[in-house]
């Protein structure tokens, strides 16, 4: 099986509620979608997110390097060949990751077409069922709260709360939420590296003096900052979780070298695909740090592709991969099924998906 084709298409989801943090505020997805055929007539299928906040890209810069370095580089390899293509994939063009992710997670589609299994029992299959947090927005408290307590109705047992905009009124965002929601449920905070060291260090002291109960803290302080990452993770108690710090596995070996972090958020967007998050995954896995899965404001096509990397890996311990329950409506069917919290992968070829 050679691929013959690649095309770009746009795809769109309004969201149920804004999408704020530190560092955006978002109403709708707009993304692209990759379909890549063989040619024997199978697609596969995947996603891109433009977060030029992060990964400096956009709707047309990826477009451009899909349809302009990538898609020659990749045209008329076997899919059996799948590390030389992944090989090519990769030196294409310079960074341009999120697009590189789209045309990795499709290819990986397309192979485990190929073989006729789900994609998550060709990378290992460790698991079956995945469950995820929902992200609380960052608000006023009052609206915070009102978001947690609707999160728990649905069935949400694990709040990821939006922090950072305004670190004097954080404690008490975070304090509020778990005297509305109890403590029987997980709470992590994503600091979108809102707050300084010194700041952090102070903000979760105080929570945890509090008696919050806080799983993680995410990303405290600015991500090139590691010397600030590490003077956070030697004095607090809470786990510190490093992401925008770790796009690929020498980024991780670096957190990991430094003691900069006691966990590691993996995302497809960040990490250029499937291939490459194997690595850092592994990488981790060998020194003994847990990691998350997690996803940028995007649709059921990439999440999907997320969730069975999830579930083939025995060191994805925590799973943020709320996209689709952040969208008022699905914009493709199949894939997984995605029930709230609970994400539940099927028998289906690939990714799932019929195209």
């Amino acid at each position: 099986m050679k691929i013959k084709d690649i095309r770009v298409a746009k795809v769109e989801a309004p969201l149920i509620t804004p999408f704020k943090t530190a560092l955006r505020t978002v109403h709708s997805i707009h993304n692209i979608a990759v379909y890549v055929s063989s040619d024997n007539g199978q697609v596969g299928i995947g996603e891109a997110a433009p977060t030029a906040v992060i990964t400096g890209e956009t709707l047309g810069s990826m477009t451009h390097a899909i349809e302009h370095y990538i898609k020659p580089a990749i045209t008329g390899l076997d899919i059996e060949e799948l590390a030389h293509m992944m090989q090519r994939l990769e030196t294409s063009i310079y960074q341009n990751i999120s697009a590189k992710a789209a045309v990795d997670m499709a290819i990986y589609d397309l192979f485990a077409q190929h073989y006729r299994a789900p994609l998550y029992k060709l990378l290992g299959g460790y698991r079956k069922e995945l469950v995820t947090d929902i992200t609380i927005s960052v608000n006023n408290t009052e609206q915070m709260v009102k978001d947690s307590v609707a999160a728990v109705a649905r069935g949400f047992q694990i709040l990821k709360v939006k922090v950072g905009k305004d670190p004097i009124g954080d404690v008490e965002r975070v304090v509020a939420i778990r005297q509305a929601v109890g403590q029987h449920i997980t709470l992590r905070v994503d600091v979108n590296q809102g707050w300084t060291p010194k700041q952090a260090v102070r903000i979760i002291g105080a929570l945890e003096d509090a008696g919050t109960n806080i799983e993680l803290v995410e990303l405290p302080v600015h991500y090139h900052d590691l010397a600030g990452m590490q003077y956070v993770t030697a004095n607090t108690f809470t786990n510190i979780l490093a992401d925008e710090s770790v796009f690929s596995a020498k980024d991780a070996l670096t957190i990991i070298e430094k003691r900069a972090a006691d966990l590691i958020n993996i995302k497809l967007m960040k990490t250029g695909g499937i291939h490459q998050a194997q690595k850092i995954c592994h990488l981790a896995e060998a020194n003994d740090i847990p990691c998350m899965i997690g996803c940028m404001l995007e649709t059921k096509i990439s999440v999907s592709a997320a969730a069975h990397f999830a579930a083939s890996q025995k060191n994805i311990t925590m799973v943020d991969l709320d996209g689709p329950s952040l969208c008022l409506k699905d914009p493709i069917t199949g894939g997984p099924d995605f029930d709230n919290a609970r994400i539940t992968m099927t028998d289906a070829v690939g990714l799932g998906f019929s195209i």
